[in-house]
């Protein structure tokens, strides 16, 4: 194997120092623009390399940014922020909201949040809205017990964490499965039957030291009609059907219902779609300015050397597994985004995993799931801050109940200890 060229890396060492260190500094991680530091980033690595002209350089930061894999993500990016906006807009989220909590037991509200965070996440792709639409009710039900707000807040983000690393339009699982060349069902299946004990036990944890605990929730009203288009969205991939046309599919029965219930006039539609799509600007954009930035790195040797790095004293398919596992772990504890990590870590997963025979289904998982165990536990991360603001409590405090994280990882590992899936396995 090519050692490589460590000093192609510094590109990547700019851009932490900058994301890092400006949160350290400010004590906001988030202060930095995470966009600015990647454009800076690409230019120190359009600076290296003498050997090379600019003109040269720009061509192969442009043949990286406008690859096949990454224009596919962005599309499907813009797509999903589409689905999101329309669903969003027409009530969709709200009703499905009610709907869960219409359902829980009352003995059981905290297992109950778990599981509606769960299949909300799953069904809107995204974890921060599901925090930020159930924490609200969290904070009222924590209020009128004697049930720890920390605690209600770690079953919201734990179940949040559930549909972020599975749902189908969800941003980490589009570039997990597009970084790996995987299709989107197959990597559903693997990644699944990976987290299902995971969430069984945490619902279990939280029944049994909450038992005993009631509070009355309010009556609250739904409408089927609203939660059809996610219920179609899950059919739909699980059925293997093409994403594209799933979210196509997803947007148009969304809009309809909008229209005939009202919600919408036909212009009101289109400005959702629209300002859905405008929430994906900046990941899109972050896709296509790191894809550009890592084919020059890989150009110069940088990612050469971290293949070197990363797997000279690796001596089994078990041990790359688990080395894809720690790369994209580190990585989102320096970028405290796990989409962010997957993008960075996925074309140097893909490689390792050529190398050592590992099938790329189990690469997309491994990168899906560690990521967002990272993230889950991160208290200067999205999810735990945006908990944590809304409950008026420290996020270091949620971390003691932060359950199902923990046991994804432990999920995991186990799955790369005996080897699952087995190759004839789908």
């Amino acid at each position: 194997m090519k050692k490589g060229n460590p000093w192609a890396l510094i590109p990547f060492v700019v851009f932490l120092i900058l994301f890092i260190g400006s949160g350290v500094i400010t004590g906001d991680f988030y202060a930095f623009p995470v966009i600015v530091a990647i454009i800076i980033a690409g230019a120190v690595a359009l600076a290296m390399n003498r050997k090379e002209t600019f003109a040269r350089k720009v061509d192969i930061f442009c043949q990286g940014a406008g690859n096949l894999n990454v224009m596919l993500m962005v599309v499907i990016f813009l797509l999903a922020g589409a689905f999101s906006g329309v669903t969003k807009g027409m009530g969709a989220v709200d009703s499905t909201v009610n709907f869960a909590l219409s359902f829980v037991p009352q003995n059981l509200l905290v297992m109950g949040l778990f599981v509606i965070a769960c299949f909300i996440s799953l069904a809107m792709g995204t974890s921060v809205g599901t925090i930020v639409a159930l924490a609200p009710i969290g904070v009222g039900i924590s209020e009128h017990t004697d049930l720890s707000m920390a605690l209600v807040m770690a079953a919201i983000i734990g179940g949040s964490m559930f549909g972020d690393n599975l749902s189908f339009i969800s941003d980490t699982t589009i570039t997990a499965v597009r970084s790996q060349g995987v299709r989107m069902k197959d990597k559903f299946k693997v990644n699944f039957w990976i987290v299902l004990p995971a969430a069984i036990v945490t619902s279990i944890i939280l029944g049994i030291i909450t038992m005993g605990e009631t509070a009355q929730v309010e009556h609250v009203s739904y409408s089927w009609i609203k939660i059809l288009p996610y219920i179609l969205v899950i059919v739909f991939a699980l059925a293997g059907m093409n994403v594209f046309l799933v979210l196509a599919s997803g947007i148009v029965l969304a809009g309809a219902v909008g229209l005939v219930d009202g919600s919408y006039h036909v212009m009101d539609l289109f400005q959702k779609m629209g300002e859905g799509m405008a929430g994906m600007y900046e990941i899109a954009f972050l896709a296509i300015l790191i894809a550009g930035m890592v084919e020059v790195i890989k150009y110069n040797g940088g990612i050469d050397y971290l293949l070197y790095l990363s797997t000279r004293r690796i001596k089994s398919k078990k041990g790359a597994e688990f080395s894809i596992a720690g790369l994209v772990g580190i990585t989102d504890l320096s970028t405290a985004n796990n989409t962010i990590s997957i993008l960075i870590t996925g074309p140097l997963a893909k490689n390792i995993a050529d190398q050592y025979g590992i099938e790329r289904r189990k690469t997309a998982s491994i990168l899906d799931i560690f990521s967002c165990a990272i993230q889950g536990l991160l208290p200067y991360g999205g999810q735990i801050l945006a908990a944590a603001s809304v409950a008026g409590i420290s996020p270091v405090s949620i971390l003691q109940y932060s359950f199902y994280p923990v046991l994804i990882v432990v999920c995991g590992i186990i799955a790369i200890l005996i080897g699952y899936p087995k190759k004839n396995n789908a």
